[in-house]
């Protein structure tokens, strides 16, 4: 009985799932132009946008507020039932305003209706019904009606917060891209946490940059001098560089190993002859994220640091990077 009770539960929240992720796809055939039209309207406007919602949709109205926020889009959570006492006037003539209704005719959203027609304030509205009151003020309408909601009596809003959230973090993700919002960017909106950890932190911060310290070998070296470097500086690599003092090359522990197995004689070779040549490097003025990224996508452990002219200043190693709590 009791695994019968459990694998009841098990299709009902299965169908939860599918009622919901049907929903969502749903909502793929009905952006076109408003979609356009409501990113050129949040592009061009001056101020913020403000997003308010009721009662579940108040919920979603928030989220879709911090979502914005946090990949670059100003935007601030209005409480309609506040916004008759007072709060409204945070809206601004600069701002532009997203109403979220299922119904379209929530009360305390209507109140905020002449308010914003007065400003001549951009109205979008997420609604179910575009025939609305809500629907017909709007300048531009998103439908986000649902076929059914996935709660089994058909009243708790499930399957259309979830298409409401879903087609809010469309926009978001959209006015991102359309904004140019680096990861840079992003990070500087999350300094705390795993989202940003390590936004803090240039590679400056975490190199190595005592000269003394710093591998550094000339490519007229021998190589075997090369790799008493490496060996006595404990960094499993040695940054090569002219008699200019640009780096020309890289060769690390990897590269010894396959040197030693492919020449018989390697106390002839010179480190030039065996070096990495154009190794990749990082600017100390770059995100010490970037420079994991480097390490991940080429699949390394250290980096020589160069200014502009390509003379060494420093080396981060990936410790740098678990110490700092970035990696």
């Amino acid at each position: 009985m009791e695994t019968i009770k459990q694998n009841l539960m098990n299709e009902l929240a299965k169908e939860v799932f599918q009622i919901e992720s049907d929903s969502i796809l749903e909502l793929k055939d009905r952006i076109g132009e408003n979609l356009n039209n409501a990113i050129d309207t949040i592009i061009a406007s001056k101020g913020r946008v403000i997003v308010t919602g009721m009662g579940k949709s108040g919920h979603i109205a928030r989220k879709i507020a911090a979502t914005m926020s946090s990949t670059g889009t100003p935007a601030y959570f209005l409480h309609p039932a506040e916004s008759t006492h007072g709060d409204s006037g945070i809206i601004t003539r600069d701002d532009v305003v997203l109403a979220i209704s299922n119904s379209g005719e929530t009360i305390e959203l209507l109140n905020l209706l002449p308010l914003i027609k007065r400003f001549e304030v951009p109205l979008i509205v997420f609604a179910g019904n575009i025939n609305s009151t809500l629907g017909k003020a709007a300048d531009i309408y998103f439908d986000i009606s649902v076929k059914k909601e996935a709660c089994p009596l058909g009243k708790a809003p499930t399957a259309s917060t979830t298409a409401t959230l879903a087609m809010g973090d469309a926009l978001s993700i959209c006015l991102l891209k359309k904004r140019g919002f680096s990861t840079e960017d992003f990070l500087i909106y999350h300094p705390s946490g795993t989202l940003g950890r390590g936004k803090i932190y240039l590679v400056k911060d975490l190199m190595l940059k005592d000269t003394n310290l710093l591998p550094i070998s000339h490519e007229d070296d021998t190589f075997l001098e090369t790799v008493d470097l490496i060996t006595k500086k404990k960094l499993g690599c040695a940054l090569i560089v002219n008699s200019d003092n640009k780096m020309t090359g890289l060769l690390t522990d990897g590269d010894i190993r396959r040197i030693l197995l492919r020449y018989p004689d390697v106390s002839i070779l010179k480190t030039k002859e065996v070096m990495t040549v154009n190794p990749k490097t990082v600017s100390q003025e770059s995100m010490a994220t970037k420079a994991l990224a480097l390490m991940e996508k080429y699949s390394i452990t250290s980096l020589a640091v160069c200014d502009e002219d390509n003379n060494p200043l420093g080396l981060i190693h990936i410790h740098d990077l678990l110490k700092a709590g970035i990696a």
